[in-house]
C-alpha cells in the first residue's frame, strides 16, 4: 500500500502546487482588471457566459471566479441576475485544463519548466539592466507579462509532472482489492462513480485534480472510460462545495449565486446520469485516447448544460425587485 500512497500523495502535491502557482501567476498578471471585466461585461446572460468562460480559462479555476463573483454581489457591485451568465460560463472555461492534460504533453513538462525559468531570469536581468533601475521602485508594467507568464508556464509544467507521477502507479492501483471492489460497484450502478467524483472534489477543492487522476488511470487502462465519465459528473457537483462555504454569512444575492451554481451542476448531473454511455460514446468519436475521451466528455457535458440553461437566465422572474422588509411594529 505504501508503494501506492506515497507516489500518489507526491504526485498529487506536485499537481496541486502547479495548479495553485498557475492560478496565482495568472491572477497577478490580470491584476484588478478581472473584477472590472466581470462587473462591466455582464449586460446580458450571454455576455456573462462568454466573460465567465474567458476569465475562468485565464485563471484556470472555476471556483476562484465563482467565489470572486459572490464577493462582487456581496459588495453590491453587480446584482444577482447579472451573475447567472457568469456561473454558466465558469463551467465551460474550466474545461481548458483537462483538455490540455488530455493532449498527453507529459514529456514536455521538464522543457516547459526549463523555458519558464529562463523567462523569469530574463525578466530579472532586463529590470536590473534598465537605465533607471531602482530596487525600491515598483516593477515596470511591461515586464509583468514575461515574469508572471513564465511562472504560469512553470506551474503548468509542475501540473504535467504531477500527472506523470500519478499515472506511474496505475498498474499497482489496478491490482488492489479496494479498487476492484469499486469497479465492481461502479459497473453495477453509475451512482458509485458520481459519488466518488463528488466526494473527492469536495475534499480537495479541485475538480481538475480529480478528473486528472481519473484520466491518468484511464490512460493505463485501469479505469473504464464510462466510470471516468460518471466521475466527471460527480466532480462538477463537488466543485460547488467551496462556493457554498464562501457564501455562508454573505448577502442573500451572494448565497443565490452559490446555490444557482449548485443547482446547475446538480441538475446537469441528474440529466446526464442515465446517458453516461452515450456521453462516453460521443467523446470516443473525437479521440481514441481514453484520457482524452474523459476530457472531451467533460467539455461536452458542461457546454450542453450551460447552453440548455442559458435561456432560463432571460426569464423575467430574475429581475423582480426584492420585497422590502416588513417592520414588525407596523405589522402589529
Amino acid at each position: 500500500m505504501t508503494d501506492i500512497l506515497l507516489p500518489m500523495l507526491l504526485g498529487f502535491a506536485v499537481f496541486m502546487t502547479g495548479m495553485q502557482l498557475m492560478e496565482l501567476a495568472l491572477h497577478r498578471l490580470g491584476g484588478g482588471r478581472i473584477a472590472a471585466v466581470l462587473e462591466k461585461a455582464t449586460a446580458t446572460p450571454l455576455h456573462g457566459l462568454l466573460s465567465g468562460a474567458a476569465v475562468t480559462a485565464a485563471l484556470q479555476s472555476s471556483t476562484a471566479v465563482t467565489v470572486m463573483t459572490i464577493g462582487l454581489v456581496n459588495a453590491g457591485l453587480i446584482t444577482f441576475p447579472r451573475t447567472l451568465g457568469i456561473v454558466l460560463g465558469t463551467n465551460i472555461g474550466t474545461c481548458l485544463t483537462t483538455e490540455l492534460i488530455g493532449l498527453n504533453l507529459n514529456r514536455s513538462a521538464v522543457p516547459l519548466m526549463a523555458a519558464s525559468v529562463l523567462g523569469w531570469l530574463a525578466s530579472v536581468l532586463l529590470r536590473e539592466a534598465h537605465p533607471r533601475y531602482d530596487p525600491a521602485s515598483p516593477e515596470p508594467a511591461w515586464l509583468k507579462p514575461l515574469r508572471f507568464g513564465s511562472l504560469a508556464i512553470f506551474g503548468f509544467g509542475l501540473l504535467l509532472l504531477g500527472m506523470t507521477v500519478m499515472q506511474s502507479i496505475a498498474p499497482e492501483v489496478e491490482q488492489t482489492r479496494m479498487f476492484a471492489l469499486f469497479l465492481e460497484r461502479a459497473n453495477d450502478s453509475v451512482l458509485w462513480g458520481i459519488a466518488a467524483g463528488a466526494a473527492l472534489t469536495a475534499a480537495v477543492h479541485s475538480s481538475a485534480a480529480v478528473i486528472g487522476m481519473m484520466m491518468g488511470l484511464a490512460a493505463f487502462g485501469a479505469l473504464p472510460v464510462e466510470i471516468g465519465v460518471a466521475g466527471v459528473l460527480g466532480a462538477n457537483v463537488g466543485t460547488c462545495f467551496t462556493a457554498v462555504l464562501a457564501a455562508i454569512g454573505g448577502t442573500p444575492g451572494g448565497r443565490f449565486v452559490a446555490w444557482s451554481h449548485l443547482a446547475l451542476n446538480l441538475g446537469g448531473c441528474l440529466l446526464f446520469a442515465p446517458l453516461v454511455n452515450v456521453l462516453a460514446w460521443l467523446a470516443g468519436l473525437i479521440s481514441a485516447s481514453p484520457a482524452a475521451q474523459i476530457a472531451h466528455a467533460q467539455t461536452i457535458f458542461n457546454m450542453v448544460c450551460s447552453l440548455l440553461a442559458l435561456p432560463l437566465c432571460y426569464l423575467p422572474i430574475w429581475n423582480r425587485p426584492a420585497r422590502p422588509p416588513v417592520d414588525d411594529r407596523l405589522a402589529a
